[in-house]
């Protein structure tokens, strides 16, 4: 081990606590005093994901940690990511690679053999890095998995790391839920515990203080500091994030994405959210009247189109072709299409069979191996139509994680995706095509002249797009969200105590 290389645990007393948030912005705080930082975290689990510029996927959240510490996202900042399939199987990704499927024994029998390439992992970043924050995942203190944990107190002993407890006071109980975690510790553990962080506060901060007090007299512990809730403008994780989202209003667009069982990579849809109002429909729901409708990624694509024609959602979406532009993302790409053969990869029962897909877009999807594209892409817009029309031949990036292979007769990104004879349904390969300004503002440019609809004389399409990518532009001037989730750390967590703890 490189002996000058300092570690920390950030873990937490449930998952979605804010560990990830508050890593970001440790890393951001540390960077911006001249520290090379990178952030860890061992395992996790996610269908939110990022693909690195070697082609190594890992959890999105690392990748967003990494450009909080202003560095390139690496596969070794999250060695072990789990993605699961349903039916307690997960396809387990090592080093940014898939190894195959596991149910939730075997995999747990084998976290002594994966645990090696953590050690891998850290020993690369500390030849590297002055810090690294390393992340843990759900609380330390799941007593009937601790000794098959490797994402939390098994990495702080690899390390010799100190440890800070952070609890969500938002959703109640958090002098129990810090208290209660300390305590199911064994005791060397509970001595690695250096201080606690309450998180995601609202109200007066006074009224806290005889909690503190006595959460401090019980345990020995500090409270470093109380953190206030903001909203956070950065992606999210993973699907608990679901839960807290919530319709913007006033928006001038409604946006409905359709929420598969095994959803993946919706952060895809997240830059739409300050211009639109963006809704997730469960299978069980009404799609209504919206102006577009999306149909995201997915970690079973064939288990996914079967529970949407159980729910009776596939007659639901055909009924919006032809009246509102469909987006169909990665897995929702394959959805839209003519079919959808498996010779027992992709779905949970392991079967070889061809399905017919939605049949929206004349393409036709076959999962015959185990290879899966991981990388990241620039492609050319080919495509043209109301949405498209308008940035052809220029240059959108993303990246590409899917299993199966679709071909095409008439791609719209160079040789990925299709569309069909109206240009307003379009299935595409591309993760991140919403962070592209250009994409984003066709998009909502054609729902601008769409929905506003006009006589001639009353107000052209060309003011509707034009009154649109004014209002874009001006809710982009914000500042760099790193920098203002540093700030908060900074004005309500005692620094120089917790740099003291890490060791700097």
């Amino acid at each position: 081990m490189h002996m000058e290389t300092k570690h920390v645990l950030i873990a937490g007393t449930a998952s979605h606590a804010g560990k990830s948030v508050i890593v970001a912005s440790l890393c951001r705080l540390l960077v911006n005093r001249g520290y090379r930082v990178a952030p860890f975290k061992s395992q996790n689990m996610s269908l939110n994901s990022w693909v690195t510029r070697e082609g190594g996927e890992i959890g999105i959240a690392q990748a967003m940690q990494a450009w909080a510490a202003r560095i390139e996202p690496s596969a070794d900042m999250n060695p072990i990511l789990l993605k699961p399939k349903g039916e307690m199987v997960s396809q387990v990704i090592v080093h940014g690679k898939p190894i195959g499927d596991r149910k939730v024994r075997e995999y747990y029998d084998s976290v002594d053999s994966i645990f090696a390439y953590v050690r891998d992992s850290l020993r690369a970043l500390e030849q590297e890095y002055d810090v690294i924050v390393m992340e843990g995942a759900g609380s330390p203190a799941e007593i009937n998995l601790y000794d098959m944990d490797i994402a939390n107190l098994r990495v702080a002993r690899y390390t010799d790391a100190p440890v800070i407890l952070v609890g969500d006071i938002e959703r109640g109980g958090v002098f129990a839920s810090l208290y209660g975690t300390l305590q199911l510790l064994p005791k060397n553990d509970q001595n690695r515990v250096k201080g606690f962080i309450i998180n995601k506060f609202r109200g007066e901060k006074t009224l806290l203080e005889p909690g503190i007090q006595q959460l401090e007299e019980l345990t020995g512990i500090r409270v470093l500091g109380v953190i206030p809730y903001v909203p956070v403008r950065l992606p999210s994780e993973d699907s608990v994030s679901l839960a807290d989202k919530s319709p913007a209003k006033n928006k001038r667009f409604d946006v409905a994405v359709i929420k598969l069982p095994h959803i993946s990579n919706f952060t895809d849809f997240e830059p739409l959210e300050s211009m639109a109002s963006v809704r997730y429909v469960d299978l069980g729901d009404r799609v209504g009247d919206p102006d577009a409708l999306i149909i995201p990624g997915t970690k079973n694509t064939v288990d996914d189109l079967r529970a949407l024609r159980r729910s009776g959602m596939d007659k639901q979406i055909l009924s919006c072709a032809g009246r509102v532009p469909i987006l169909g993302i990665c897995g929702g790409f394959q959805i839209l299409g003519m079919t959808i053969t498996d010779e027992g990869i992709e779905s949970t029962e392991g079967s070889n069979h061809v399905m017919a897909g939605l049949q929206l877009l004349p393409v036709d999807t076959i999962f015959c191996c185990l290879n899966k594209e991981t990388k990241q892409v620039r492609k050319l817009v080919t495509g043209n139509g109301p949405i498209l029309g308008s940035i052809q031949n220029q240059i959108v990036s993303g990246y590409e994680i899917h299993m199966g292979s679709t071909i095409s007769p008439l791609p719209i990104f160079d040789d990925d995706g299709a569309q069909d004879a109206t240009g307003l349904v379009l299935g595409t390969y591309l993760h991140g095509l919403f962070h592209n300004d250009s994409f984003l503002n066709a998009f909502l440019g054609c729902l601008a002249e769409r929905k506003h609809r006009a006589p001639l004389g009353v107000r052209s399409t060309l003011e509707v797009r034009a009154s649109y990518e004014l209002e874009y532009l001006q809710s982009d001037l914000e500042s760099d969200p790193f920098d203002d989730l540093a700030a908060v750390l900074e004005h309500n967590v005692d620094l120089p105590a917790l740099y003291e703890i890490i060791g700097l």
